[in-house]
């Protein structure tokens, strides 16, 4: 008998026969003899229209109040899934946040788990209950009900596995697992069996929105094995894990793209010690986040200094670099919306080289130009013009024989 935590997020709780397709679900993995704690968002659309509520009041909603109404969400969604079973004839019992003591700092709307009290938890478990809990929620010290932000239900399931001791914890969600590129873009993407932590946390970071980066963190802090499934149909999904559970690794995981990069370059400003924070500290103060950066020297003592940004920042950033630029002498401010970030994941690169060069080689095959570069242990990063996004990564995708290659361990 095993120890299941599985999530479900809102597309799979959208609605009444959704929830009772789930119920479905629960009941077969404990007909399979499982201890199973199920963890739930909100239906489809309802934190969106909880948030509408309070801006129909105020635009200045206080952070505890804001906590205690979204909160709301998913203690509906929690109360209609034990209804569901018990009426299917398997007992349940619903816990909000609170209930478990899900214990956060007080950080309203975006609270970080400190520790969680599982002991009822596993009371109920161990009496043949299926527990419900709510996700994305927690509760301070002093008892205010806390929010954990955006995709926070992947972090309270991965918390609860941890607390748990589970054996997997199983997210569903509308794919059924993690491919080796968008299949949107590249049609003969195919569905990896299983992905290393470190892998799994550059596909999220570089665009990938199948699971929320915190909750990769906290698998991989905690070694949680996380699985990736479809609450629409049947599968083994991807199974994340540490990377010496991997008996073979293949040296390319995955492409992986963002469409959500600008890039701006401040052009002949002084080459003088310091020149760097002079430009990326106001950005910085502007609490604006950047990506890649590349520094070139000129011949007449001056730099010419390029860095990317999220695009919705990129006409924050513009307005303050053109300040920076007139205090520093600068000779003018570029910008370019009109970009993207290709790259290539894979924790085989470190016992490969040449990984870097056989992606410039099949770019420039195809006359991509490569405009910046950026390189971690397992990634190799590249931003060209987003009109070459697709070919990008279905030219990648080849070349690294993605697109027939046999089922791999990652």
């Amino acid at each position: 008998m095993a120890l299941i935590v599985q999530k479900y997020g809102g597309t799979s709780v959208g609605d009444t026969d959704r929830i009772k397709a789930v119920a479905d679900k629960v009941i077969e993995t404990r007909k399979q003899g499982h201890k199973v704690v199920v963890v739930v968002s909100a239906m489809k659309g309802e934190t969106d229209r909880l948030l509408g509520l309070s801006q129909q009041v105020t635009d200045q909603a206080h952070g505890r109040e804001l906590d205690v109404l979204l909160s709301t969400g998913e203690q509906v969604t929690i109360a209609l899934m034990c209804m569901a079973l018990e009426h299917k004839g398997y007992p349940a019992r619903s816990y909000t946040g609170g209930q478990v003591h899900i214990l956060t700092d007080d950080a309203h709307n975006k609270a970080r788990i400190m520790d969680i009290e599982a002991a009822r938890v596993l009371r109920d478990l161990n009496d043949g209950k299926v527990v419900v809990i709510a996700g994305f929620q927690g509760i301070d010290e002093n008892g205010n009900i806390t929010t954990l932000g955006r995709g926070g239900s992947d972090t309270t399931a991965v918390a609860m596995a941890a607390a748990l001791n589970a054996d997997e914890c199983h997210i569903y969600t509308d794919v059924d697992g993690v491919y080796t590129a968008d299949p949107r873009i590249e049609p003969n993407a195919r569905r990896l069996d299983r992905i290393t932590y470190e892998e799994m946390l550059e596909m999220a970071s570089l665009g990938s929105k199948v699971l929320q980066i915190r909750s990769v963190e906290f698998a991989s802090k905690y070694n949680v094995n996380l699985r990736v499934l479809s609450s629409f149909e049947e599968g083994p999904g991807t199974l994340i894990s540490q990377e010496e559970d991997f008996m073979e690794q293949a040296v390319i995981s995955g492409i992986a793209h963002n469409r959500d990069e600008a890039k701006l370059t401040i052009v002949g400003v002084p080459d003088r010690p310091g020149i760097a924070f002079s430009i990326l500290g106001p950005i910085a103060d502007a609490n604006i986040e950047v990506d890649m950066i590349v520094q070139n020297v000129g011949v007449d003592n001056t730099t010419d200094f390029t860095f990317t940004v999220h695009r919705n920042d990129f006409a924050r950033a513009r307005k303050i670099l053109d300040k920076i630029a007139e205090e520093l002498g600068a000779k003018e401010v570029k910008g370019d919306e009109g970009i993207v970030k290709i790259s290539v994941v894979g924790v085989g690169m470190r016992s490969h080289a040449g990984i870097a060069s056989r992606m410039f080689k099949a770019l420039a095959d195809e006359g991509i130009n490569i405009m910046m570069i950026s390189t971690s242990e397992i990634k190799v990063s590249v931003v060209v013009a987003e009109k070459y996004l697709e070919l990008g990564v279905r030219t990648l995708h080849t070349a690294f024989d993605l697109d027939h290659a046999q089922e791999q361990s990652a």
